[in-house]
């Protein structure tokens, strides 16, 4: 009896996904996210708002990624207020004509919450990446994630846990930054590419990727610098610059008199914070950073008055910083609002080069501490959030 041919296998569906990564920082993560989504699915399409990173996986961007860049409450969102509406609208209309297998919102929660809902509920899967801080501030916003989101992806551990008891399903995939960054960052290779020499004294200055974080941090971090020389004139200066932003940040340098003083190279932050001792740092994803790079840091946030007064009562831990907030401890300063001043600023930062020279286990434990952090986040997070987002769309 002839044996039945060979049953030709079916071929796997390709998905159809719609995406929105606001910031630099979400681009990454999304980039990120589609190297495993193409791997698993090379026939896949992505379309929605996002930026180079996601382009470089074959990502259409309707809008760029930058539109939705806002900071703060107040005159800051409201002068941008208008224009973003008008994009969401629009994005919405889009989908809801074409409605994609799966929309995956990348951060950028106050936008993509809206979006998601009114996706879920005219039918579409939804994904948020990255769970909103709701352990930190605006614990109200636990409501909006269970009206909108089928599946949250979440970057730290503790995440999933706190969702299911508000009956939101969540899986852990660890963050993406903790594999790009490697678990013994070379400081001595990052040092010659910036024409840095290997016993050089290095304080590198990161006054935030936005521009009203440049304008409300920018002067005081090199009028802190200033300082800072003049206690230690041998201390190199360096100022990794988003290049929409290299003017703002050189302006800010003249004004502090600086300017000659510091080196500003275009991008390349984590080269910056692999090559440097200490770092001056805003508040925000770049402290993380910081921390899986090894490097003792001071944080500082300063933001317009009417955005304080808000934000202020919302606040619900007493840290603001990410490797702060991990550890549930102050292992590292923070400087927010009055409290930082340029003096506060360049004493701290002084403070950790002290410490370099007279404090070896101080440091060493830190260096303890940094390292188990980054152990904890790293995960293979493009397999995990791929296989989060199969089972989605298989239900």
């Amino acid at each position: 009896m002839q044996a039945a041919p060979p049953v030709a296998p079916v071929p796997q569906t390709q998905p159809n996904i719609a995406m929105v990564a606001g910031e630099a920082s979400g681009d990454l993560l999304a980039g990120l996210m589609l190297e495993g989504l193409k791997a698993r699915w090379p026939g896949l399409t992505a379309a929605g708002i996002g930026g180079p990173q996601m382009a470089r996986h074959g990502f259409e961007a309707w809008w760029p990624h930058y539109k939705l860049s806002v900071h703060g409450f107040g005159w800051e969102v409201l002068r941008r207020y208008r224009e973003i509406v008008g994009i969401r609208s629009q994005l919405q209309v889009r989908l809801l004509a074409k409605k994609p297998d799966v929309f995956i919102g990348v951060d950028a929660p106050d936008f993509n919450l809206h979006v998601e809902r009114n996706l879920r509920q005219a039918g579409v899967k939804t994904v948020h990446f990255v769970c909103p801080s709701i352990w930190a501030w605006r614990p109200e916003r636990i409501e909006k994630i269970r009206a909108s989101v089928d599946h949250v992806l979440c970057i730290f551990p503790f995440e999933p846990e706190l969702l299911a008891t508000h009956g939101i399903n969540a899986s852990y995939v660890g963050h993406p930054l903790a594999n790009v960054i490697a678990l013994e960052p070379d400081k001595a290779a990052a040092r010659a590419a910036l024409g840095l020499q290997p016993d050089d004294r290095v304080l590198a200055i990161l006054p935030g990727s936005r521009a009203s974080e440049v304008q409300h941090l920018a002067l005081c971090f090199f009028e802190a610098a200033a300082l800072v020389k003049r206690s230690q004139e041998a201390i190199k200066l360096i100022v990794p610059a988003v290049p929409a932003l290299r003017g703002a940040i050189e302006r800010a340098a003249q004004r502090a008199g600086m300017l000659d003083q510091v080196q500003i190279v275009d991008g390349q932050s984590h080269t910056v914070l692999a090559a440097c001792d200490v770092t001056l740092i805003a508040s925000g994803t770049a402290t993380l950073e910081a921390a899986l790079f090894k490097r003792p840091m001071v944080i500082a946030y300063r933001m317009g008055w009417l955005s304080w007064r808000i934000m202020r009562p919302k606040q619900l831990q007493p840290w603001v910083g990410l490797p702060n907030i991990l550890s549930r401890d102050f292992i590292v300063p923070e400087l927010i609002q009055d409290r930082a001043s340029p003096p506060a600023l360049a004493n701290a930062v002084l403070q950790w080069f002290a410490d370099i020279s007279d404090q070896p286990a101080k440091m060493a434990a830190l260096q303890r501490q940094f390292l188990a952090l980054h152990h904890s986040l790293r995960r293979d997070t493009s397999q995990l959030a791929t296989d989060a987002i199969e089972k989605i769309l298989a239900r």
